[in-house]
């Protein structure tokens, strides 16, 4: 990918389906990606080794990852306090708020990307939320989206010189299907992600948490075939 117009974007990089579409999406528009990704105490690490592949993959201008101890405040089964819900219905993962949410994750993470932002002199940053396929986290909802948005151009100088701040979320209104056929379309490589709330160490999928299942239901309703390694089961 070539830095096409100059135009700087921090892209929040998990290194799973959603975000790693983002980041195509942000090159297409002719955005140098700036990659962000996070270290903060999550029990399924392969999603960092993932972010590293889709780094190099998409060539972007920069990738760091921020270590954090989100683990010593926020208790949540992806930092390892209690167990990753498996084999639910979808019923049941759009019903309420999980015990995968992590606490102002989202906000921790947009705040961090405001400041590399604004060092950049970038105003633009990306995230993969989707407020469809959002499995009741109230962090990933336009609400919050809109709310962070005035508050970093209330918050910054770059905002209160008059450049105005914008989070763009291209995924939010999208269907899983329609985000895994935006990214192939784009030339994605879904095989590189992981999206696994409990993932292996060399990134196999469980298959049956409820980011797998809604990843699985993606490329079923999207007529695509599915790359990822589910391990146990044969695909």
């Amino acid at each position: 990918m070539s830095e096409g117009t100059g135009k700087k974007a921090i892209v929040l990089l998990s290194g799973g389906l959603d975000s790693t579409t983002v980041v195509a999406m942000a090159h297409a528009q002719g955005y140098a990606v700036y990659a962000l990704s996070f270290d903060y105490g999550q029990v399924h690490k392969a999603e960092l080794h993932a972010a590293a592949r889709v780094a190099k993959s998409q060539n972007v201008a920069q990738h760091a990852i921020i270590k954090l101890d989100l683990a010593a405040l926020a208790h949540s089964a992806l930092t390892g306090k209690g167990d990753v819900p498996k084999d639910r219905s979808l019923e049941e993962i759009g019903e309420g708020v999980p015990v995968t949410y992590v606490p102002a994750r989202n906000t921790v993470f947009l705040s961090l990307a405001l400041a590399w932002a604004e060092s950049l002199g970038a105003t633009d940053i990306f995230i993969g939320v989707n407020a469809l396929d959002y499995s009741g986290y109230p962090d990933c909802r336009p609400e919050f989206i809109h709310a962070f948005e005035t508050m970093a151009n209330l918050a910054t100088k770059i905002g209160t010189d008059g450049q105005r701040i914008t989070i763009h979320t291209p995924l939010i209104s999208m269907t899983k299907a329609q985000i895994v056929q935006a990214g192939i379309a784009l030339g994605v490589d879904y095989s590189i992600t992981t999206t696994c709330y409990d993932a292996s160490d060399d990134g196999a999928a469980c298959g049956s948490c409820d980011a797998c299942l809604l990843r699985r239901r993606g490329f079923e309703e999207g007529g695509i075939a599915d790359p990822t390694l589910y391990r146990g089961l044969t695909e």
